[in-house]
């Protein structure tokens, strides 16, 4: 069996809902997952959650419960944040899953045997909110820690390590050697300049007299398991580590995660713990930038987090993906506003592509009882248009190739932009007055049928639901999305039958929030 295209995203730790952040990674996942099965590619895409953990104890004892139901009750917001996304997602983990809890155990063990893993005493710093340990060298020139790291304590106490150290030189010169690993290559410097500083081995357990919420040690059960540590086996634990069919999918073609996590979960602990195990690193680290809201940082303090299920109830969720990837450039942060939003919606869904797809099937309807004319005469300004509207798939595809789906929703958008113009250039309304131009108002319709149709293909990775919807009103009756077959110009069959003209986007007139 050929090796499918797996991609993955991070998972999301449970100690929150969902915001537009998580909303964003998961998209640019699932966009990229539905331009690759449109080439005729096999596709695993997996999603997930994050379950054990310090804070996830702590949240859990503050609501009277125990950690697995409050697991239980917040992987749901992450779970119905999937569904309304309309996410291709083939699995989605949760990390107390027992398929995910038996292999991180069996790699402890591999590890413990291989002498990988060693017990040893550490006296130093704690930040509970990273829930990992901190030296000295993380202390800012004020001397002190990052506001990241929150409450910091000292602490002493035994432990298990997992000999991370010993990997430097080779991460060093697998990410120079590999350009592609980490994406945008500015991320890539920010990786080796980190690795310019001595790696520390990793502390990889908990006491269970301090934290019980974990996967237990295999060979001390009076420890369980780091909860980055065991995080980042899910990307293994899920797709068959151990297993013949394990190599159907790995390795990984992306990572798709937030740049807050590529230093030093993604790109120092994980490749460390691959190459111990002696598996093949990641194609490519896939790394987004952040979301602020009105050039603010989200925050429950100030009130501004998005909730994207909001956007996605009122606006319908193409609109709101198509938002997402339009506004935000892959590996670049991004601003969010209600206006920016309402501007995208008026502009680009309701004038641009809304409007020509209704105004042409309305012409069609009136002019050509609703059925496809056959395009008879072409002038120069019919060929150009078809010219024009060829020429751009390659730009679009391009954009979805290199992950800059802004690039390709905006070629794409020359298109509908082209046809609005050849509407007003070649003026349908007067054509049908004079018999003598039928033939040409034949074309002209065709022609813009033919525009809609092109377009409906090439957003269909980012926009499924109107992509089909767009399809069902120019009468097709299957659906398609595919990339090889359907970008060739003239494919809408001459005598369908148009279905009913329904406004996709409403446009919307306000200017603020409710």
């Amino acid at each position: 069996m050929a090796k499918k295209f797996y991609i993955t995203t991070a998972i999301d730790y449970v100690n929150g809902k969902p915001h537009l952040g998580h909303a964003y990674e998961k998209v640019l996942a699932d966009v990229i997952a539905r331009f690759k099965r449109s080439q005729g590619q096999e596709v695993y895409f997996l999603t997930g959650v994050d379950e054990h953990g310090q804070k996830v104890q702590q949240s859990a004892q503050k609501m009277g419960i125990e950690p697995q139901a409050f697991c239980d009750e917040m992987s749901a917001h992450f779970l119905t944040l999937c569904k309304k996304l309309n996410l291709s997602n083939d699995d989605f983990v949760r990390t107390t899953e027992p398929r995910h809890k038996k292999v991180v155990q069996d790699i402890l063990q591999k590890l413990y045997d291989q002498g990988l893993i060693y017990k040893g005493q550490f006296e130093g710093f704690y930040s509970t909110r990273q829930e990992q340990f901190v030296t000295e060298k993380e202390r800012g020139e004020d001397g002190k820690f990052p506001e990241i790291f929150g409450e910091v304590v000292q602490l002493t106490e035994e432990n298990y390590y997992f000999k991370l150290g010993q990997y430097q030189e080779w991460l060093i010169s697998h990410v120079t050697n590999n350009p592609d690993f980490i994406f945008p290559e500015f991320r890539r410097k920010e990786v080796l300049g980190f690795l310019q500083r001595p790696l520390s081995d990793l502390c990889i357990s908990r006491p269970k007299n301090r934290l019980a919420w974990g996967i237990p040690f295999p060979f001390d059960a009076e420890y369980v398991t780091y909860v980055w540590f065991d995080a980042l086996i899910n990307y293994i634990s899920v797709v068959g580590y151990g297993t013949e069919e394990f190599g159907n999918f790995w390795p990984v073609d992306y990572h798709d995660i937030g740049k807050d996590i590529l230093i030093p979960a993604h790109a120092i602990y994980w490749p460390c713990m691959l190459k111990a195990l002696d598996l093949p690193l990641p194609k490519t680290l896939l790394t987004h930038g952040w979301w602020t809201v009105d050039q603010e940082k989200m925050s429950k303090s100030i009130g501004n987090v998005v909730d994207p299920l909001t956007y996605i109830d009122q606006f319908g969720v193409d609109a709101f993906r198509y938002y997402l990837m339009r506004e935000m450039v892959v590996g670049y942060d991004s601003d969010f506003s209600h206006e920016s939003f309402l501007g995208r919606y008026n502009g680009d869904l309701a004038n641009d592509l809304g409007n020509l797809l209704n105004r042409s099937l309305n012409m069609l309807k009136r002019y050509r009882d609703g059925e496809i004319p056959a395009a008879k005469v072409k002038d120069a300004v019919d060929t150009e248009v078809e010219q024009f509207a060829s020429a751009q798939i390659a730009p679009v595809l391009e954009g979805y190739n290199h992950v800059q789906i802004h690039d390709a929703l905006s070629n794409a958008w020359q298109i509908v932009q082209r046809a609005n113009r050849y509407v007003e250039e070649s003026a349908p309304w007067a054509l049908a007055k004079d018999p003598t131009k039928s033939d040409k108002l034949d074309t002209v319709l065709y022609n813009l049928m033919e525009s809609i149709r092109l377009v409906s293909v090439l957003i269909s990775p980012v926009m499924p639901e109107m992509s089909g919807k767009i399809q069902g009103q120019l009468g097709f009756t299957e659906t398609s999305a595919d990339f090889n077959q359907g970008l060739t110009w003239g494919q809408i069959p001459v005598a369908q039958k148009i279905g009913e003209a329904v406004p996709l986007f409403p446009k919307l007139f306000e200017e603020k929030k409710g």
